[in-house]
């Protein structure tokens, strides 16, 4: 297995990765408020970590993926009362959209995906834990922790606790002992949901809510966590600072962040308008197109988005589509043994393999593999394309390579079936091969109208015909 290396935002490194229990990995994903359709920076975040997991997977680990769902939450409560519905109702009803979008993005799913609601009485206890170990306080019915008794507070963040109070969006409560204190446990308004909870009835506040899910699914240490870029701070900062001074244990070992979506250059956001859903991209453009465009850049850097952009990913998807369509119809026509050209093919899919392989494992480094799955076809559209007679073993291991790498490690559902068990079609093909032959173009060339209206592409070669289905 080659070595896999990974950047872990608390050490700032690409370091080797090591689990905690050879070949396998537990690894927790932070998860959707559902309180609004999904949108594009959801679709980055999790199809870049679905990537991830399909790379784990295919060098050799076996992987726990948790994901939760935050469904209590100030926005859910202000939209539920809003619409006249209960926050169950209305979370069921965009975890429902989140699930169909993900799908449709080929989103594999989580191993378990623990809601908060479901949660209570655990995040009570840890809670209390923090309270009896002096790391929170009360103040009513509310709880805080104390982030000034966490020595190692903005480890993650590479800044101290005073950097980060600087310009920082902190709770508002003068009660509060130190501003960048936060909310453990909120006590309950009129209207809202609460719990019961030795410090009265509430409910839990955001940050507690992760560190309680993830510890219960995967343990008090565990592999890898992930999530957006802006999650960094205070969310899983906060989350390091509970945890461990619950535990007294390394909270995760490995802190992975997508970057951001951006559009003209800017972070995508609703406050400066130019936000959007994935609902609306998929009415005009192929969901695995999109896919194809959230894959195209390193999931650390910020990717930018525009429709010409997503016009550009249908269209390299379509492209490899058609190619392997074209290699599979050629393939089919051609029996060559040439012992020479088996060697070059050989030895050009073994140098895939390893270059393949290598991007994966280099903090995984889509844009790197796909340029060699790219190499590799491009190499079999040419031989291919030569009409020459050709090692088809080699040729077919190859074309066998491309589309595993396309379909279960980058996630792509494609088109690419060559039909060529149509008896109907290879009469069609057969007839106008014949016409051919008795030189009755007339008779040709309407049989090549016939196919090409049902979406049939015929190529002729010294081989014979080829064809295949149009995209």
């Amino acid at each position: 297995m080659v070595q896999l290396k990974i950047h872990n935002t608390l050490t700032g490194k690409t370091e080797p990765f090591e689990p905690m229990e050879a070949g396998k990995v537990r690894m927790y994903v932070c998860g959707v408020t559902p309180y609004d359709r999904v949108h594009l920076g959801h679709g980055r975040c999790y199809v870049s970590f679905d990537f991830i997991r399909r790379v784990l997977r295919r060098l050799g680990y076996e992987v726990r993926h948790v994901q939760n769902f935050t469904d209590v939450d100030d926005k859910i409560i202000k939209r539920a009362a809003e619409a006249g519905e209960s926050p169950r109702v209305l979370t069921d009803r965009f975890i429902a959209d989140y699930f169909d979008k993900m799908d449709r993005l080929n989103v594999l799913r989580a191993d378990a995906y623990p809601r908060v609601t479901e949660t209570i009485p655990d995040i009570v206890a840890f809670i209390g834990a923090l309270v009896e170990r002096e790391a929170a306080y009360v103040l009513g019915g509310d709880v805080y922790y104390a982030v000034r008794k966490f020595q190692a507070y903005g480890r993650l963040s590479h800044r101290s606790p005073d950097e980060l109070l600087s310009g920082a969006r902190v709770e508002v409560d003068e009660r509060k002992r130190d501003p960048l204190d936060f909310a453990l446990w909120k006590a309950a308004k009129p209207g809202e949901p609460s719990w019961p909870s030795p410090w009265g009835s509430g409910r839990p506040g955001w940050h507690i809510e992760c560190s309680v899910m993830s510890t219960r699914a995967l343990g008090e240490t565990f592999d890898i966590h992930g999530g957006g870029l802006d999650l960094v701070f205070p969310h899983h900062e906060n989350e390091i600072a509970q945890s461990e001074a619950r535990t007294g244990k390394p909270f995760v070992r490995t802190w992975m962040h997508n970057g951001f979506v951006t559009v003209n250059k800017e972070k995508m956001s609703k406050s400066l308008g130019n936000f959007f859903t994935l609902e609306d991209i998929f009415r005009t453009f192929d969901p695995q197109a999109v896919r194809l465009l959230l894959l195209s850049q390193h999931y650390r850097t910020p990717l930018e988005f525009s429709d010409d952009l997503l016009g550009r990913a249908s269209h390299s998807l379509k492209n490899m589509e058609d190619d392997l369509r074209r290699v599979a119809a050629a393939l089919k026509s051609q029996h060559g043994t040439d012992g020479q050209d088996a060697k070059v093919m050989e030895d050009r899919v073994r140098k895939f393999d390893v270059a393949f392989e290598e991007a994966l494992a280099d903090d995984f480094n889509a844009p790197a593999a796909l340029a060699a799955v790219h190499d590799l076809l491009g190499e079999l559209k040419v031989r291919t394309a030569t009409h020459r007679s050709v090692h088809t073993g080699w040729m077919e291991k190859a074309a066998a390579r491309v589309q595993d790498a396309l379909t279960d490690v980058f996630g792509l559902k494609l088109s690419i079936e060559a039909d060529g068990g149509d008896a109907d079609v290879q009469g069609l093909v057969a007839a106008r091969e014949k016409a051919r032959k008795g030189k009755d173009w007339k008779e040709a060339d309407r049989l090549r109208l016939e196919l090409t209206n049902r979406g049939i592409i015929v190529e002729d070669t010294p081989q014979g015909p080829r064809w295949w289905t149009k995209s």
